[in-house]
């Protein structure tokens, strides 16, 4: 009867759609099958191990009896290779990511071979499988790792990273199962969109993606774009400007909003600004430039705190990530603010790129036909992974039940009286010798916090943006007896934390003292990242616990739930007591999450439009590229004739290829960047009643219509003016001169998202002062 019932109840949540809702009853049901093979593989040489999963290259499709077959030739590969017997569950993942879901397994529940089997299953059905990562070390690593494996199976594996040649890259391409990260596999799509030899071309079309952390790479970055720009000349940061806005004082010349997105000049501001800058007015037609330049070093001023949102290394302004806590590697704001940003902390300008192409995270996974992924906290954002990408989430059970103690968080009327709990709390627990893992929200409270312990003369290592490299080591090392390790976000960091250290020496003794201790100093503005710092604890079965202290003065609650109630009150430690303070520390979080998903949906309905158009010219562009299709299109035009007879048919067919190509990659950046003028001016059309995406529609579409005629009218020109040898046509005297060098960067975008309501408010502004 209990049978029945559990499998009615998942039948019932299966038929609600509610979030880890994939019924795992079928897989579950393959696992004697698989477990009754071993006897008969663990027979096999090597090689026959491997001729034996290449019968499964014959097969149409993987069903029940593939699916046996495959987990258990892939968990006798890593018995052979890695010295590891995949768990049933690492196999329940493996079918799983097989049928295109995206799965949840804890820390610690072995994701990474998971991934790799179901790769392989993947590739076994002549398929070619991107493993996609956050970061170029955890891509280099896991690909290293698990090479063995895919060897034993048969299938070839590469990896890309940032320092490989193009023609390592081709390689690693050619791959059947290629890992590396987001960023880097991006740019590599964008790199291609840029040959003009087909050749060139060193990413063969997308077929499957398994993204790892794939909360954090199709949530928290979906919305990053990828850039591709062009050298024009060295960004021209007004240091004029700078020096002056470095003088104003917040409330009396200038203030901000409560969520630190938006700041202007007060009326007393304007007026300082003005004098300072001899005279001008901001505000006329004439000082608009001036009040641009004063808006967005205003911005870097006010809203962007250096070791919070941005570093100084090396003479260099360095973006932090905020979900990770570490350096955000070729990440960079739009060149007026990254340049505003660099005056500020007077550094030398980095170059200015012309942008010749950009996609987002989310269009870049959306062009795989098949997509699955894994992490270890998929349920919180199932409803984003369902609406943006159709996935669906499957909850695997943990090997071992999990046995670690979540505390009650403890709240603080404030961040003063939080700190001195927090270190009180690590004395405590310290002097009995269990390790202690500390998550702090940013690179400054790491430091703070690190500063009072050593006065405590409690010594801590610490992991935060500054030192990231060593970041695997210090993490390996953050369960041995004694240890106090201080991080930032810990999501994404791809490295388990063993008890008793990376060798596990002292691993029963930390076991019987309690295990690891885990404090967050404050709540995360999503409750997704609270458990990934949380499950840095009790991995496979281990003992451990997890405390959140907070505080009522916290950036999360100023931020998202300002308006405290009333009766909360405080002993005298500072500590509260009340549940209403917990009602609304949670009430705070539930408002992030909400603002975070309403400003990704808001960029996926602008985007989705730009993504249709990408796709209608790339289609476009692959024709010139790999047919005679330029040098159709011109064949009729003046001089044609005259460039095949003097440099010959095949000569004539690249040149035009060339003007072609060169003419549709100018139109198409342009045409983003007059698109990003209307987006950010898009708001004051609601001014008129109008529907802002609706007018983003009706202003974009006939634009790009006229891409195409354009392409070919320019082309014409070209063909017409240029001079033409035995050579062909000297391209660059012609015009048609490419980017002498070109880079690669993410934007970190909109960190100010304007909203409606303050544009109306400063274009109020704007107007009573002309008025007056």
């Amino acid at each position: 009867m209990p049978a029945l019932i559990s499998r009615m109840g998942k039948r019932l949540r299966k038929l609600i759609e509610r979030p880890g809702s994939v019924e795992l009853t079928k897989y579950e049901a393959l696992l004697p099958d698989i477990e009754a093979l071993e006897p008969e593989l663990e027979a096999l040489s090597d090689t026959e191990l491997t001729e034996r999963a290449g019968k499964l290259r014959l097969e149409a499709e993987l069903g029940d009896p593939q699916l046996v077959e495959l987990c258990a030739l892939g968990r006798e590969a890593a018995r052979r290779a890695l010295d590891e017997r995949a768990f049933d569950v690492q196999l329940l993942g493996t079918m799983g990511l097989l049928s295109g879901h995206v799965v949840q397994m804890q820390t610690g529940e072995g994701k990474t071979l998971a991934g790799a089997l179901a790769a392989a299953g993947y590739a076994l059905q002549g398929k070619r499988v991107h493993v996609i990562s956050v970061n170029d070390y955890l891509a280099r690593r896991d690909g290293e790792w698990m090479k063995p494996v895919y060897d034993l199976l048969g299938v070839t594996v590469g990896w890309v990273d940032g320092s490989l040649t193009r023609e390592e890259r081709r390689t690693a391409y050619d791959a059947e199962v290629t890992y590396g990260a987001v960023s880097e596999i991006g740019f590599d799509m964008l790199r291609d969109r840029l040959v003009t030899r087909a050749e060139d071309v060193v990413q063969p079309d997308p077929e499957v993606a398994i993204v790892d952390e794939a909360d954090s790479v199709l949530v928290d970055e979906a919305r990053v774009p990828l850039v591709m720009a062009g050298s024009v000349d060295q960004a021209i940061a007004d240091t004029e400007v700078a020096n002056v806005v470095r003088r104003l004082r917040l409330g009396l010349h200038y203030e901000t909003d409560t969520d630190g997105r938006n700041a202007w000049l007060t009326t007393a501001g304007a007026s300082v600004v003005e004098k300072a800058l001899g005279g001008v007015d901001l505000y006329s037609e004439s000082g608009s430039e001036r009040l641009a330049a004063v808006n967005v070093a205003l911005h870097a001023h006010a809203l962007l705190t250096r070791d919070v949102d941005y570093l100084v290394r090396d003479g260099k302004v360095e973006l932090i990530n905020a979900s990770r806590g570490r350096v955000a590697e070729l990440q960079r704001w739009p060149d007026g603010l990254q340049a505003a940003v660099e005056a500020k902390e007077q550094v030398a300008p980095t170059d200015r790129g012309e942008i010749l192409d950009s996609i987002t995270v989310q269009a870049l996974i959306a062009r795989y036909p098949q997509v699955a992924g894994m992490t270890g906290t998929a349920v919180a954002v199932a409803e984003q992974l369902r609406e943006f990408y159709r996935l669906e989430v499957a909850v695997i059970p943990p090997n071992k039940p999990n046995i670690r103690e979540d505390l009650d968080d403890r709240i603080f009327a404030s961040p003063s009286h939080k700190l001195r709990a927090i270190v009180t709390e690590i004395r405590e627990v310290h002097e009995t010798g269990r390790p202690i893992l500390v998550g702090t929200q940013d690179v400054a409270e790491s430091e703070e916090l690190a500063e009072k312990l050593a006065k405590a003369d409690l010594p801590c290592v610490v992991l935060n943006a500054r030192n990231d490299a060593e970041e695997a080591a210090i993490i390996a090392e953050a369960g041995k007896y004694g240890a106090i390790t201080v991080s930032t976000q810990m999501a994404g960091r791809g490295t388990d934390i063993r008890l008793g250290g990376a060798d596990g020496k002292d691993r029963e003794r930390v076991a019987e003292l309690g295990g690891l201790h885990v404090i967050g100093t404050a709540r995360y503005p999503s409750s997704r990242l609270d458990g990934q710092l949380r499950g840095r604890s009790g991995r496979q079965g281990d003992p451990g616990s997890a405390v959140f202290f907070a505080s009522l003065n916290d950036e999360l609650v100023t931020s998202n739930a300002p308006d405290v109630p009333d009766g909360i009150d405080a002993d005298d430690s500072g500590e509260i007591t009340d549940p209403a303070a917990k009602r609304h520390i949670d009430h705070a979080q539930r408002v992030a999450e909400g603002v975070d998903l309403e400003i990704h949906r808001n960029t996926w309905r602008y985007t989705r439009l730009i993504e249709h158009q990408r796709r209608e010219l790339l289609e476009y562009r692959d024709k010139l590229l790999r047919t005679d299709a330029a040098a159709e299109a011109l064949e009729g035009e003046k001089r044609y004739d005259e460039l095949v007879e003097k440099a010959g048919e095949e000569t004539a067919k690249q040149v035009c290829r060339e003007i072609m190509l060169y003419h549709l990659d100018q139109l198409w950046s342009d045409h983003l960047a007059f698109l990003t003028d209307v987006r950010e001016s898009i708001h004051l059309r609601a001014l008129a009643r109008e529907t802002p995406l609706d007018e983003f529609h009706r202003i974009a579409i006939p634009e790009f219509r006229k891409i195409v005629p354009r392409i070919q009218e320019r082309s014409a020109e070209t063909l017409a003016e240029a001079e033409i040898s035995a050579d062909g046509i000297d391209l660059a005297a012609s015009g048609v001169r490419r980017a002498s060098s070109t880079w690669t960067y993410l934007v970190h975008d909109a960190p100010f998202d304007a909203g409606f309501e303050e544009t109306l408010r400063q274009v109020r502004s704007l107007l009573r002062r002309k008025k007056n």
